[in-house]
């Protein structure tokens, strides 16, 4: 590689900092959903999109001053009303299932449990129900039986609180520490434990997948539209509300480069090759490959021979990892890039090779 490159990446352009990956825009002039989703779109990106609990305090921190907010977001039922099976916890994929024979279509039954066999059941989400939580900020104690029944929207929020969220995943519910805490439990009187599955017909307007979602207790699925209130989402059908609009600041450039050709265009064109500092940006960056050509894609990580480590282009330190093994070092010309598919892992790939790309704007 050219030293003049070299040093451009390792002293940084003078206005290459990072930030948000995308932020949030309130505005109070009341419309339609419909005519407040044009207006996002005009202005900015589209209605607002919420990945997790984060968002939702960056949302109230972007309305300051409103004492009760009552705002449309992004989420609404699809035309067709096709019910998916979601995840409780974001970003994760549900592909590969465990249902008992006979489940996963009955209806209105919307809310997924478990039996002792680890089999899935569909379930009414309003019975008391024990409920098993998972926490993932305490390496060492993961999960929780809590014996306390609630229903299922009663049982996330509980989680939500006190850990992390309601237990998520094939990885999770194959963990060997949740099926000792089954295993040494009497899941006789209780038949069935909830878990977070839920089905749902509800979409976000820039199709993502996000299966974030956080309703309020007398939440009702009638109605067509979702808000955001101060305790959480409602739906209605009112005519007009205040909303808020959110500005994506990533994009992704589905011409294929070399990571060198990748890094002149996203500083020439828009701002910088996008930095992944933490998991919530790791979610919302891997969304965006859906739409790639490429089975990897470049991002702004590069490794540096000379001083043997990884580093972002953006100047920002690797703390955040999301590497598919821990060996990714030792090679020179090596940049990071995330693969399309799958858990979306980063990978080490030559220089010289030719994928999609994500920048930052």
């Amino acid at each position: 590689m050219q030293w003049s490159l070299i040093l451009l990446i390792l002293m940084g352009q003078p206005w290459s900092i990072t930030g948000q990956l995308y932020e949030y825009k309130y505005v109070k002039t009341p419309k339609s959903w419909e005519e407040a989703r044009q207006h996002c779109i005009q202005h900015h990106t589209d209605l607002a999109t919420v990945t997790n609990m984060t968002d939702m305090k960056r949302l109230k921190k972007a309305a300051n001053n409103v004492s009760q907010i009552e705002a449309w977001i992004g989420l609404h039922k699809s035309g067709n009303s096709n019910r998916k099976w979601h995840w409780s916890l974001p970003g994760l994929e549900f592909n590969e299932t465990n249902w008992g024979s006979g489940e996963s279509s009955s209806p209105n039954e919307y809310c997924g449990a478990i039996r002792q066999n680890l089999e899935w059941v569909d379930h009414g989400c309003n019975a008391d129900k024990p409920f098993i939580c998972y926490n993932e900020s305490n390496t060492s104690e993961r999960f929780y039986f809590i014996h306390s029944r609630k229903t299922w929207f009663k049982a996330q929020r509980f989680c939500r609180k006190e850990h992390t969220d309601l237990v998520s995943g094939l990885q999770q519910l194959r963990d060997e520490n949740l099926e000792g805490i089954i295993e040494s439990k009497n899941f006789i009187p209780f038949h069935y434990v909830y878990i977070g599955l839920f089905s749902d017909a509800w979409e976000w307007s820039n199709g993502s997948s996000f299966s974030f979602r956080h309703w309020e207790e007398n939440y009702s699925d009638y109605d067509t539209y979702a808000i955001l209130t101060e305790t959480g989402m409602l739906t209605t059908n009112s005519s007009e509300k205040p909303f808020f609009c959110y500005e994506d600041h990533v994009i992704l450039i589905t011409e294929s480069r070399t990571w060198e050709e990748a890094l002149y265009y996203c500083r020439h064109h828009h701002h910088d090759l996008v930095t992944i500092t933490n998991l919530d940006e790791q979610r919302w960056v891997q969304e965006k490959t859906k739409k790639a050509t490429t089975p990897y894609v470049w991002t702004g990580l590069r490794y540096t021979c000379t001083l043997g480590f990884w580093f972002w282009v953006s100047d920002e330190v690797v703390r955040y990892k999301n590497w598919a093994s821990p060996e990714q070092v030792n090679e020179c010309d090596m940049s990071g890039a995330m693969e399309t598919g799958g858990e979306h892992k980063w990978f080490k790939k030559h220089d010289e090779e030719k994928f999609n790309f994500f920048c930052s704007k």
